[in-house]
């Protein structure tokens, strides 16, 4: 019985280590079909305008599942490659070396704006949301919660879940300005530092809010879903200000202790 027992355990283990592993190679494979996608784009395959092949020919063409292809579309949208627009197909943007420079923000107005285009993002998002978007919204929650996930899965899951939102609403403008919001929010290096102070440490928060955002969402009521999102940021902002506060009193001290070792090293001359 116990020798039972010891094998299903293993046998256990071992499953999960090939879930883990499977997830950690779908993970790489999406980011290699993105980076082909853009070779293409960058050696002039697919021209600024242009429209990309749909799914179903990429995903020939590249040997690799339609899941796959839109997985590597979302990044490349997040990147300011492509604009995915509903209904219309997936269209070249202009070259991100050839876009004006990002805004020069602090992550606190990026977070502000944030509560106001995501919250009216999700407002719209409640009246034309279908149960496959639920369940869409409700798998990449759990995603963000997966223990076995690492930081980055974390990360990838909470901008897929925000993405998602904008382009359920069907507002391609409201869908760009909110991928914008993302390319701000990974590319600059003083607004990406402040949220990896609070992303990483913030425990079961980021879930708890995005649940709260899904449930007014099943219910398809945009006052709720608006109100969940401001939340969620509101909680956001409170956090950040905690964790630079905390960072910036951690170097005073730091310079404190530089400042008594010169002394003191000084004085026993």
């Amino acid at each position: 019985m116990k020798r039972r027992r010891i094998g299903r355990r293993l046998r256990l283990a071992e499953q999960q280590a090939r879930r883990q592993k499977a997830r950690m190679a779908e993970q790489r494979l999406y980011q290699s079909v993105a980076n082909q996608i853009r070779a293409m784009i960058e050696s002039g395959e697919f021209p600024v305008g242009s429209r990309l092949p749909g799914e179903r020919d990429l995903a020939e063409r590249l040997g690799v599942s339609r899941v796959t292809i839109r997985e590597a579309e979302i990044a490349l949208e997040a990147q300011g490659w492509i604009a995915i627009r509903t209904g219309s197909g997936v269209y070249v943007q202009q070259r991100p070396e050839n876009v004006a420079a990002l805004p020069n923000v602090t992550a606190f107005d990026l977070t502000a704006a944030r509560a106001i285009i995501e919250a009216e993002a999700a407002a719209l998002a409640a009246q034309h949301i279908t149960e496959a978007d639920l369940v869409e919204l409700e798998e990449l929650i759990v995603s963000m919660s997966d223990p076995k996930g690492s930081d980055d899965d974390h990360a990838m899951a909470d901008q897929k879940f925000h993405l998602a939102i904008a382009r359920i609403g069907g507002n391609p403008v409201v869908e760009f300005c909110v991928s914008l919001i993302w390319r701000i929010r990974n590319e600059l290096p003083q607004v990406r530092q402040v949220y990896g102070r609070v992303c990483h440490n913030d425990g079961d928060a980021r879930t708890n809010e995005h649940a709260e955002i899904l449930a007014a969402l099943r219910r398809r009521d945009p006052q709720a879903s608006r109100a969940a999102m401001r939340d969620h940021f509101h909680r956001l902002f409170e956090a950040m200000l905690e964790a630079t506060e905390t960072a910036a009193m951690a170097e005073v001290r730091s310079r404190t202790e530089q400042d008594r070792k010169r002394f003191l090293a000084t004085t026993r001359i």
